[in-house]
């Protein structure tokens, strides 16, 4: 039987796979149990420079929490938003390759990650409120900082089902293909990413991820800018501008 969460690495891209289609790629307690296993491996990888996020198959990216595991109390509230929450913080850029429909909390697994790439003929729904329930704070507070308040109660209060074309013109999506486009596209944007200098990317992403949660800590800003300027990988790129030839960037 193959692991409900498989992970590769190609070079310096990671890829974690939640490889249980039949369940619509739903995350029950041993999903994210595995999920959690993954990123204790990525956060001890100083190589990797990005993570795709995806699903098996091709009808859905992911179905959010298990509802069987919820409703038998196998899978407590708190387990999925913890994951959420690593997968968001992580260091390195992050690439959700949603490769079907969205439902749930699916959708914030894709908002946890920094950029989306959607196939087009899909749609997605959060149907909380279809159920009676409320959805957590943690997870409101991803998609009114990732798509604003208006989107957010569109989404969530509305339950509003929407196709990929409307989830790409209110930006969910930040890039939009057909299914036939869908690999060649994550492989682009996931190795130009891998290319760029590490430390300048981290940085930045921290800086933005502070920036949507209200305010950026100017001494850390500042020593994250200090990091740069004094590091090699700033000699290195100013180097290969000069050369006209592409950095080889170490991290450091």
């Amino acid at each position: 039987m193959s692991h409900p969460i498989e992970y590769a690495v190609n070079g310096s891209v990671g890829t974690l796979c939640i490889n249980h289609e039949e369940r619509h790629n739903s995350l029950g307690a041993v999903e994210l149990k595995g999920m959690s296993e993954v990123l204790d491996l990525i956060e001890a990888d100083s190589e990797l420079r990005v993570l795709v996020v995806t699903g098996a198959g091709e009808k859905t990216f992911c179905a959010g929490a298990s509802l069987d595991d919820l409703n038998s109390g196998a899978l407590k509230p708190d387990a999925f938003q913890s994951v959420m929450h690593r997968l968001a913080n992580l260091a390195i850029p992050t690439l959700a390759r949603v490769n079907g429909n969205v439902f749930g909390g699916g959708t914030e697994l894709a908002l946890s990650c920094d950029f989306r790439v959607g196939v087009v003929g899909t749609r997605l729904r959060v149907p909380a409120a279809a159920f009676g329930l409320c959805y957590p704070p943690a997870g409101i507070s991803l998609f009114v900082e990732k798509l604003g308040a208006s989107v957010a109660r569109r989404m969530l209060v509305a339950s509003e089902a929407m196709d990929a074309v409307e989830a790409h013109r209110i930006g969910f999506y930040d890039y939009l293909v057909p299914k036939e486009e869908l690999d060649e596209r994550v492989e682009e944007l996931a190795l130009h990413m891998a290319g760029l200098a590490p430390l300048a990317t981290k940085a930045m992403k921290e800086l933005i991820v502070q920036a949507g949660r209200g305010a950026i800590d100017l001494s850390r800003a500042s020593e994250l800018s200090r990091l740069c300027d004094e590091s090699d990988d700033l000699q290195e790129g100013f180097a290969a501008q000069r050369e006209k030839r592409m950095p080889e960037f170490s991290g450091t």
